[in-house]
């Protein structure tokens, strides 16, 4: 049997293929949960009773929503036969009886209608009973505010680290949340059909978790639930967890009313109702060397993670697993704490914290070099890990010289000295526009850190003749997993691409299936989808070999042939192996499993090694700065990163691309905010829509954009040898706030330290700089008033 690495002649992967479905999208064929759901005769719509308050105890009286046409029924709790529980740590009511936060769905109306749905809902009347809110991350740290349990990353002793340091500083990082804001919002429909069994379609990154979580609720067993997800107008994990709750409402009224329901959020509701990218309050302090060497890091880090737990342990774990991002840190004590306030569930979200955690170490950086009076470029290198080293987590950093050649092929590549020489002269006859040029890098972890969830399953059909069916338990949300699963079974087969077609997601399938999550789609699906065709492969060699009259161990797949070994003229079709296989009574389908090897992780301490592999990456953002508005354009990106050998290459140069922009978006323009008032409107949502959420655009897009995949990265023990792609580069967009620190520097003195705010917003970027061309006034001042030879100095205090 061959391993997961090996490659045969011409493989399928590692060719230019277009997504599965581009030509669906783009003509606006592809169906989508909704879609499905329009097009059903007698469908039901719900729409929820939203909470206008952000804290309060609650009396619902449904009566008047009947009075409406076209209502036929409101869910309330009373209606819930099962647990009244959406949550994995039964701290979510599916329907409270105490509102934790503005926009809570109380209870749903089902309509005929979307519209009487709609005017149903807003006949329920509430009572509020007010109680205290929690709104900031500083609220719940006054109030000491908790929930979950709290970890520590820690190795050697940061307190003595930290009293050997040469050089030792202190701050607090904070930076806000992000909405997922993806094309389709949440949506499920549910159909019961006539021996009870329930059928949902939904838009879930984790169906087999929505199938769990509606079973709990309906109090019946996994398997009288099916669910599917076709596909989904992105995710980017804001679909991990919180679909499950939608989809158990959407099968509650089916089972209640004896109709099809769909459930559909519009925008509003969506970001209004549903988790974000966690924010967090970090305090720290950190040592360096008198040569600019890392010493010691200690930090306090808060998450918000909104009014129930969701997935914010799990995303706090991977903070903490990250504050280290490509640096070898001695001595590091890292605590982490998750605070509850009242907003909405924050979740997971591309990352998945480890771009909170990257955001630590590389604030710390970028404020800290003009201290040292070290180039930040030079400071970063000089600390990267080097190899044998080992994170603070107690894993072996494999591969850390590979960070150092990404680096420095990057600077060649992309002609960064001879650029920042430019640049400073740019600077030096342009008094009202800046320029920098800034590199940082990623080392990201890929696998779960809950380790039962990396493994996957697959159902692979092969048919009478030679064409082939797949089912995985990945799902596919835009980013081209199905694509690289096509690609890994027509390799595997040694068939030509137009040979497989590939089936809707779906737990009557495969079961008990993972979260396309943590950038493991492909690791784990792809292995599984591998390991059922080698079997089917294996099978038909022997077939073959009989057919070509040679041992079936000189069979040799491809192209859409079976040939031999020394026996070149010798050759039948696939699709002739396939049926005398048929008549000859081999099994021509299996079942395919993937577990990931060599992982093991103690989460109580922190310790161990999560992580199957880390992916590697660098990007050099060039940026100006307009000294009168604050505002910045991105003059120029260079990409080098490391995907292993490449399953996919133009969808893989895709995905790096999207997920730079959407950590560019994060970090510079989306900005959510709450109103922090003692008002009515406490703690509503202010940024509701794209009116006034910003998100990144045409606009934003740099002028030149260059992707390089770095190359000769096999990985073994990988999928034919491939790394995961979705979330490292998310991370390399930190060049891009680095970027605007350094050009904001620039109006100010030498050795000036930049405290940006995040999102490094035009306005967040016009005080900084008018603060740098303070400093610059303050040391102008100091140096008119510094005496002369004849007038000496002041002698130091003491």
């Amino acid at each position: 049997m061959s391993t997961l690495a090996d490659r045969p002649e011409n493989p399928v992967v590692g060719r230019r293929a277009a997504h599965e479905s581009a030509a669906l999208h783009v003509t606006g064929a592809a169906m989508y949960t909704d879609d499905v759901a329009e097009h059903t005769a007698g469908v039901l719509t719900a729409w929820p009773v939203q909470s206008t308050n952000a804290h309060a105890k609650v009396t619902i009286d449904v009566s008047g929503a009947y009075e409406v046409p076209g209502v036929v029924r409101v869910l309330t709790a009373d209606d819930v036969p099962g647990l009244n529980d959406a949550g994995i740590r039964n701290d979510e009511p599916l329907f409270p009886s105490e509102a934790m936060f503005y926009g809570h769905a109380l209870v749903w109306v089902l309509g005929e209608t979307p519209e009487a749905a709609r005017l149903g809902a807003e006949r329920v009347q509430v009572e509020y009973e007010p109680l205290p809110s929690i709104i900031t991350v500083q609220d719940a740290l006054d109030a000491q505010s908790f929930q979950g349990t709290p970890r520590t990353v820690q190795r050697g002793d940061a307190s003595a680290g930290l009293a050997g340091s040469a050089h030792v500083f202190e701050g607090v990082t904070e930076f806000g949340g992000q909405e997922h804001f993806y094309l389709e919002t949440h949506a499920s429909f549910a159909i019961r059909d006539s021996e009870g069994q329930y059928f949902i379609q939904c838009s879930t990154q984790h169906p087999s978790e929505t199938q769990e979580l509606v079973s709990h609720v309906l109090g019946i067993h996994s398997n009288e639930v099916t669910v599917q997800c076709l596909r989904m107008g992105g995710g980017f994990g804001g679909k991990e967890m919180q679909p499950h709750g939608f989809a158990a409402i959407a099968a509650l009224g089916a089972k209640l009313t004896g109709r099809p329901v769909r459930l559909r959020l519009n925008r509003t509701q969506d970001i209004t109702m549903t988790g974000k990218r966690h924010p967090f309050h970090i305090a720290w302090k950190v040592g360096f060397d008198a040569d600019g060497m890392l010493q010691a890091l200690d930090a306090v880090l808060t998450c918000d993670g909104g009014w129930s737990i969701d997935l914010s342990e799990p995303v706090l774990g991977r903070a903490l697993c990250h504050i280290d991002n490509a640096y070898w840190i001695p001595n590091v004590h890292a605590y982490g704490q998750i605070a509850k306030t009242n907003k909405t569930s924050n979740t997971a979200y591309r990352g998945f914290g480890g771009p909170q955690g990257v955001f630590l170490i590389e604030d710390i950086l970028g404020r800290i070099a003009p201290q040292l009076g070290i180039d930040p470029l030079e400071l970063r290198r000089r600390n990267f890990y080097r190899q044998g080293q080992t994170t603070p987590y107690g894993q072996v950093v494999k591969d850390a010289g590979r960070m150092s050649t990404i680096w420095d092929q990057l600077s060649s590549e992309a002609s960064v000295d001879e650029r920042r020489a430019e640049i400073a002269r740019f600077n030096a006859t342009s008094p009202h526009a800046k320029r920098a040029l800034s590199m940082t890098p990623i080392k990201f972890g890929i696998s779960f850190n809950f380790a039962a969830f990396n493994q996957a399953g697959a159902l692979v059909h092969v048919y009478k003749d030679g064409s082939i069916l797949i089912n995985h338990g990945g799902t596919e949300m835009g980013q081209g997993l199905h694509t690289k699963m096509l690609q890994v079974a027509a390799t595997a087969l040694g068939v030509e691409l137009d040979a497989v077609r590939l089936a809707p997601t779906r737990t009557d399938k495969v079961p008990n299936t993972s979260a396309t999550a943590a950038s493991s789609g492909a690791d784990l699906n792809g292995g599984a989808v591998k390991n059922a065709c080698e079997q089917i492969r294996d099978r038909m060699a022997a077939v073959a070999g009989r057919l070509l009259g040679v041992d079936e161990r000189d069979v040799r797949f491809g192209g859409g042939f079976v040939t031999a070994l020394g026996a070149p003229l010798k050759q039948v079709t696939f699709a002739e192996v396939a049926k005398a296989a048929y008549l000859q009574r081999v099994q021509l389908f299996a079942a395919g499993y993937y577990r990931t090897e060599g992982l093991h992780w103690n989460p109580e301490i922190m310790q161990g090694s999560p992580f199957k592999y880390f992916a590697y990456g660098a990007a050099a953002t060039e940026v100006e700065v307009d000294e009168f508005t604050g505002a910045y354009r991105v003059r120029r990106v260079d990409i080098v990163h490391d995907v292993g050998d490449s399953l996919s290459p133009m969808l893989d140069i895709g995905q790096i691309e999207g997920a730079y922009v959407q950590g560019v978006g994060w970090l510079t323009l989306e900005e959510l905010r709450w109103d922090e008032s003692d008002g009515p409107h406490r703690g509503r949502l202010l940024t509701q829509s794209a009116s006034t959420y910003k998100l990144p655009s045409f606009s934003e897009m740099p002028s030149e954009f260059s992707v390089r995949l770095f190359e000769n990265a096999r990985e073994e023990g990988a999928v034919y040898g491939s790394k995961a792609v979705g979330e490292p580069p998310f991370m390399l967009a930190f060049s891009a706030r680095e970027a605007i620190r350094d050009a904001v520097a620039a109006f100010g003195p030498a050795g000036h330290s930049v405290e940006l705010a995040s999102p490094a917003t035009p306005e967040a970027v016009f005080w900084a700089l008018r603060a740098a061309q303070a400093a610059s006034e303050s040391a102008s001042a100091t140096k008119d008033e510094t005496p002369t030879a004849s007038e000496p100095a002041l002698a130091p205090a003491g």
